[in-house]
């Protein structure tokens, strides 16, 4: 596929964006004006009630937490766990109007929405942990969907959000693991059974192949909405005993 210079590929769009004015994705108010990064597909107001995940949360799992809390802190279910990454962040918390653009991106198949969630879930990078990455350093590595599940929904949206944070942040992506174990959906379990329905789920992709690519590396691994951290816990510990990748961060469009 052609793929057209930076600078050629925004007047293109701009462009298309005076014939065909865009409309904000959550309210579908016309938006006017030249406009850049995620705010191209949303209008003020509806960018400006987006949740925000803002301190306090917990250091370790990104869990939010109410009150006047100055000091970094671990919740009291991270205290009771032994994970396999450094710290998990998200972007945003899953309420409101950006749970509902996640759910139109999964369900619904609304792939143009890929653009918008990806500029969205950029904004982990504002934390003062990931700031400074050296974008050599690091890999890109979705959280899989068993193939199964992938053939049904047509798409991984782990992976649509690796492509586009590494269009932004020049980090390279590898689609390195495999889920190899159907498992029951997460959401409705509870945190032991969730455990449980994990074990042994996922493994690396063609071993020998992606041990060789991600041995000694910093590893982001990408999910769109985090929950209790169980599934990428599982991904982590892969990582780390068969890729034998140096750490293991989880950043996340949402947390719910």
């Amino acid at each position: 596929m052609l793929r057209l210079p930076a600078a050629i590929s925004r007047s293109a769009s701009r462009l298309m964006d005076l014939v065909f004015p865009p409309h904000c994705e959550v309210c579908d108010q016309s938006l006017h004006g030249v406009r850049e990064g995620a705010e191209r597909w949303l209008c003020w107001t509806c960018w400006d009630s987006l949740p925000v995940l803002a301190p306090p949360y917990c250091k370790v799992c990104g869990e939010a937490f109410d009150g006047q809390i100055t000091d970094e802190f671990q919740c009291g279910n991270c205290r009771e766990r032994t994970f396999h990454f450094e710290f998990a962040v998200a972007a945003f918390q899953a309420q409101g109007a950006l749970r509902h653009l996640v759910h139109r991106f999964k369900y619904q198949r609304e792939l143009h929405l890929r653009g918008l969630l990806g500029r969205l879930a950029s904004q982990v990078f504002r934390d003062a942990r990931l700031r400074d990455l050296n974008a050599a350093e690091w890999v890109l590595v979705p959280v899989p969907l068993h193939a199964l599940r992938q053939w049904y929904r047509g798409f991984n949206q782990s992976w649509e959000l690796c492509r586009e944070l590494s269009r932004i942040s020049g980090i390279k992506t590898v689609n390195g693991l495999k889920r190899v174990k159907f498992t029951k959906a997460q959401a409705k379990l509870t945190r032991r059974a969730r455990l449980e329905n994990l074990g042994s789920s996922f493994a690396l992709r063609q071993m020998e192949r992606w041990r060789g690519v991600l041995k000694g590396k910093k590893v982001l691994l990408v999910d769109d909405v985090l929950t209790t951290g169980s599934t990428t816990n599982e991904c982590a510990k892969v990582l780390r005993r068969e890729g034998e990748v140096e750490k293991v961060v989880v950043i996340s469009l949402a947390r719910s």
